[in-house]
């Protein structure tokens, strides 16, 4: 995990720096551009106010460290920064200048041409745009050509392709190249300006900036990232390497306990709980609670098979004994005590083979059932018994469930509260709450309070119950219940106005889309 984590952040790291590096880079290019720029609309400005002097070009002011190219539109080279030795990226390779040949005479620039020149003499206009930067007036000259182009980045806008006399024009063209200058090699970004003189003559100005601060400072950064990224992988991986071991630790103490519970098959024993309320003290806690919950199973299923056997083993035993002597002594062969003791084998094994059914979740059949018609056809089927069951139950008492497993739950509760009646028992069916409730009460002793909950375990009966030489194995209201909860009811007792004991099945009443391929 801590591995993981590490790698995940080290790749977090990396695309961060990455970003960084990019940002940076990006923004020191952009800061070279704006810088080309602002150098070749500078010396556009200068050519723009040049006039017809055939060496106007070869006295451009350059200036010193910059790799400048003065060219015609059809690439040749009239003017080129001092030192430049070799130069890529402008398009034009040349390095020497070549000289301007004698231009014709410069006709008189209108006013449109040359905005802002309210000069009155015509003639001293004309010589004072022939005159070189030397002089003078070349200066004043100069002076006000940056008035009326109101700056750098402020020159009058081109008029189609090129711009008009004595003027500059838009940014042709931005590149990325290599020059030498002094014998120095570096990459540079260049930006490319129209200007038009005021001989009329368009040329380009190539000016390039500088990335030798761009890679300097990205390469300086990447450095620093490239040596602090080890350091910082290393606090990383050892901070969530403690952190994740100091988490997961409760959790290990769970694993080996689980493992030790699973080796021994002590089910009595308990992993740790941590003091803290976070994931892992409730993952204990519920694997406690799940532990409690599957010894109380296992306890009960040995409680449950050694009942079964001791239930079994006393029926097997008589009936044995009386095959025994009739075999001996077939004179003296109890057949109807064999047949009795066969039947209780018969019921009791029908009663474990339900509730082991009823333990693997099996679930009734949802049928309609009229729970008033099935009692009464219980009780018909009865024999002749010794305590009388009398019936009252209203029509149309419909539940959804089993009619076999209700059958039983009513045959059971009967048996159970005759069992235990002095004079008789009664049986009532009707709604109530909402509910389906079938009624069984006797005028027998009852059922203790105390005892109330415990009479539905398995295999329990009472101590009269046990004096009982009819009494039966202890699984009939078990039996009762856990299908009272199958049909998503319940089953309780209480005190009967007889006052034995009053048994109270409520199961809701059956839905209008349910089978009625079956009715009470």
């Amino acid at each position: 995990m801590s591995l993981g984590a590490t790698v995940v952040v080290a790749v977090a790291l990396v695309a961060a720096g990455v970003a960084v590096l990019l940002s940076l880079r990006a923004n020191l290019t952009g800061q070279a551009q704006s810088q080309a720029d602002d150098t070749a609309r500078r010396i556009a400005l200068d050519v723009a106010s040049r006039g017809a002097d055939p060496r106007r070009y070869a006295r451009l002011e350059l200036p010193e460290g910059t790799p400048v190219q003065v060219t015609t539109e059809d690439g040749r080279l009239l003017a080129v920064s001092r030192g430049l030795e070799r130069i890529s990226g402008t398009g034009i390779a040349a390095v020497r200048a070549v000289p301007v040949p004698a231009a014709t005479p410069t006709p008189t620039p209108t006013p449109s041409a040359v905005p802002g020149d309210d000069h009155g003499g015509g003639d001293d206009g004309g010589h004072g745009r022939g005159r070189g930067r030397g002089g003078r007036d070349d200066e004043s000259r100069g002076g006000e050509d940056d008035d009326r182009h109101g700056g750098i980045g402020t020159a009058s806008p081109a008029v189609g392709d090129d711009p008009v006399v004595g003027a500059i024009g838009r940014t042709v063209a931005h590149g990325t190249g290599r020059a030498t200058l002094d014998g120095r090699t570096a990459d540079y970004r260049f930006a490319t300006v129209k200007a038009t003189d005021l001989a009329g003559q368009t040329v380009l100005i190539h000016a390039g900036a500088s990335l030798a601060a761009r890679e300097s400072a990205v390469n300086t950064a990447a450095a620093a990232m490239l040596a602090g990224l080890p350091v910082l992988l290393l606090v990383v991986g050892g901070a969530t390497w403690r952190v994740t071991r100091r988490a997961l630790a409760p959790v290990e103490g769970i694993r080996r306990e689980m493992a030790a519970i699973t080796a021994s098959e002590d089910l009595s024993r308990r992993v740790p709980e941590p003091a803290a309320r976070d994931e892992v003290a409730l993952l204990a806690r519920t694997t406690n609670e799940t532990l409690t919950a599957l010894e109380a199973a296992v306890e009960r299923q040995r409680r449950f098979v050694a009942d079964a056997s001791h239930e079994l083993r006393s029926p097997i035993a008589s009936l044995r004994t009386q095959l025994e002597v009739g075999s001996a002594h077939p004179h003296l062969l109890d057949v109807p005590g064999a047949v009795k003791d066969t039947e209780r084998l018969q019921h009791l094994a029908g009663d474990l083979l339900l509730l082991a059914r009823l333990d693997a979740g099996e679930r009734p059949a949802r049928r309609r059932v009229d729970l008033g018609e099935l009692v009464r056809e219980e009780v018909r089927r009865r024999p002749a018994d010794r305590v009388p069951v009398a019936v009252d139950v209203e029509p149309l008492q419909e539940v959804a469930g089993s009619r076999g497993q209700l059958a039983q739950v009513v045959g059971n509760l009967v048996d159970n509260a005759q069992r235990h009646a002095r004079a008789g028992v009664t049986v009532t069916v009707g709604p109530r709450d909402g509910l389906v409730v079938l009624a069984v009460g006797d005028d027998g002793a009852g059922v203790p309070a105390a005892e109330r909950a415990r009479i539905f375990e398995r295999f329990v009966r009472l101590d009269d119950a046990r004096s009982r030489d009819e009494g039966g194995a202890g699984l009939g209201l078990a039996i009762a219940r856990d299908v009272a909860h199958r049909h998503d009811g319940t089953l309780t007792v209480g005190a009967a106005p007889a006052g034995g004991a009053l048994f109270e099945l409520r199961l809701p009443p059956a839905a209008g889309n349910l089978d009625a391929s079956v009715r009470g």
